[in-house]
């Protein structure tokens, strides 16, 4: 089976505090870094490293990162033949403050990503004949429109995590197969609060009317709410020490669609991407916390 990610590729600029700074607030960091990220590129990376054969279609800018950020792809084992290079853009740039406590605020600047258009999706058409699509909200939402009614087309099965979080056409809801929101997006997606497991499956129905097969609410440290078809029930995660919940969402993702490739029932995968998400929160930054497949594996045989 072959897994297509379209998404976003970033720049990260990484700088812990001890707290966020409140407005007109200077506060002296540490620890900066500059390393790959965007939606797109984390949940590539971390299917890839769970086991799954994939391809990215994606955009770079024409700065100095842009050829060492698809060299680490490929070493990765990502066929990265459908990114492109547009000409006078940069690629796309995200500022992220983590405090001590391991969480972070993100600010974006689409860049190259802005440039992944539906008609520049039509050039990589083959890529999307496939058996999983997976998509994010890093890219223009006709693109993502697009890629998959095209992969639809194929048979694919369709997983979006709807990220960052904003409202979405019943459209393209209607092709999707998987959801992966957080707590945060599954309100704004449905308007119900998701505070508690009545929430979530509350949550999870309203998504269900909306056509989608099966909904997977993550809920951060009280672990994931798995609904298939209605049939709902809350998954506990790992227990570990959090030092940088940074990419711990696409690493579920990844993880996730990379588990239902090797043909793992849908609860098994759910917990290999739970298993692949706790190890991503023990380690700082992006793509530099991606597990690979041995390393979860690891985690699954000691409980």
């Amino acid at each position: 089976m072959t897994l297509t990610v379209a998404g976003s590729i970033n720049i990260d600029h990484v700088i812990r505090l001890p707290q966020f700074p409140r407005p007109g607030e200077t506060l002296t960091g540490r620890d900066y870094r500059i390393v790959p990220g965007g939606k797109g590129a984390n949940q590539a990376v971390a299917a890839a490293r769970a086991g799954a054969t994939t391809r990215f279609v994606a955009c770079v800018g024409e700065d100095a990162l842009a050829d060492s950020l698809v060299a680490g792809f490929a070493a990765d084992g990502i066929d990265t033949a459908a990114i492109d290079t547009v000409e006078g853009v940069n690629t796309g740039v995200a500022l992220i403050q983590v405090n001590d406590a391991g969480e972070n605020t993100i600010a974006l600047a689409a860049g190259a990503n802005g440039e992944l258009t539906p008609s520049r999706l039509q050039r990589h058409a083959a890529a999307l004949n496939c058996e999983q699509l997976l998509l994010q909200l890093e890219i223009p939402l006709e693109t993502n429109l697009a890629a998959a009614r095209a992969a639809k087309s194929h048979g694919a099965r369709v997983v979006l995590n709807p990220a960052p979080a904003r409202s979405l056409p019943d459209e393209l809801l209607a092709l999707v197969d998987l959801i992966t929101p957080n707590e945060t997006e599954a309100e704004r997606l449905t308007g119900v609060a998701v505070n508690d497991d009545a929430g979530a499956a509350a949550a999870a129905g309203a998504l269900h009317a909306k056509g989608i097969e099966v909904v997977i609410v993550t809920l951060g440290a009280r672990g994931v709410w798995l609904s298939e078809r209605g049939d709902g029930r809350r998954v506990p995660g790992f227990s570990v020490q959090v030092v940088d919940t940074t990419a711990a969402g696409d690493t579920f993702n990844g993880a996730l669609v990379a588990a239902l490739q090797q043909g793992r029932p849908l609860a098994e995968a759910v917990r290999f991407a739970q298993a692949a998400a706790a190890i991503s929160v023990t380690r700082p930054g992006a793509q530099t916390s991606v597990p690979f497949r041995a390393e979860i594996e690891a985690l699954l045989e000691q409980h």
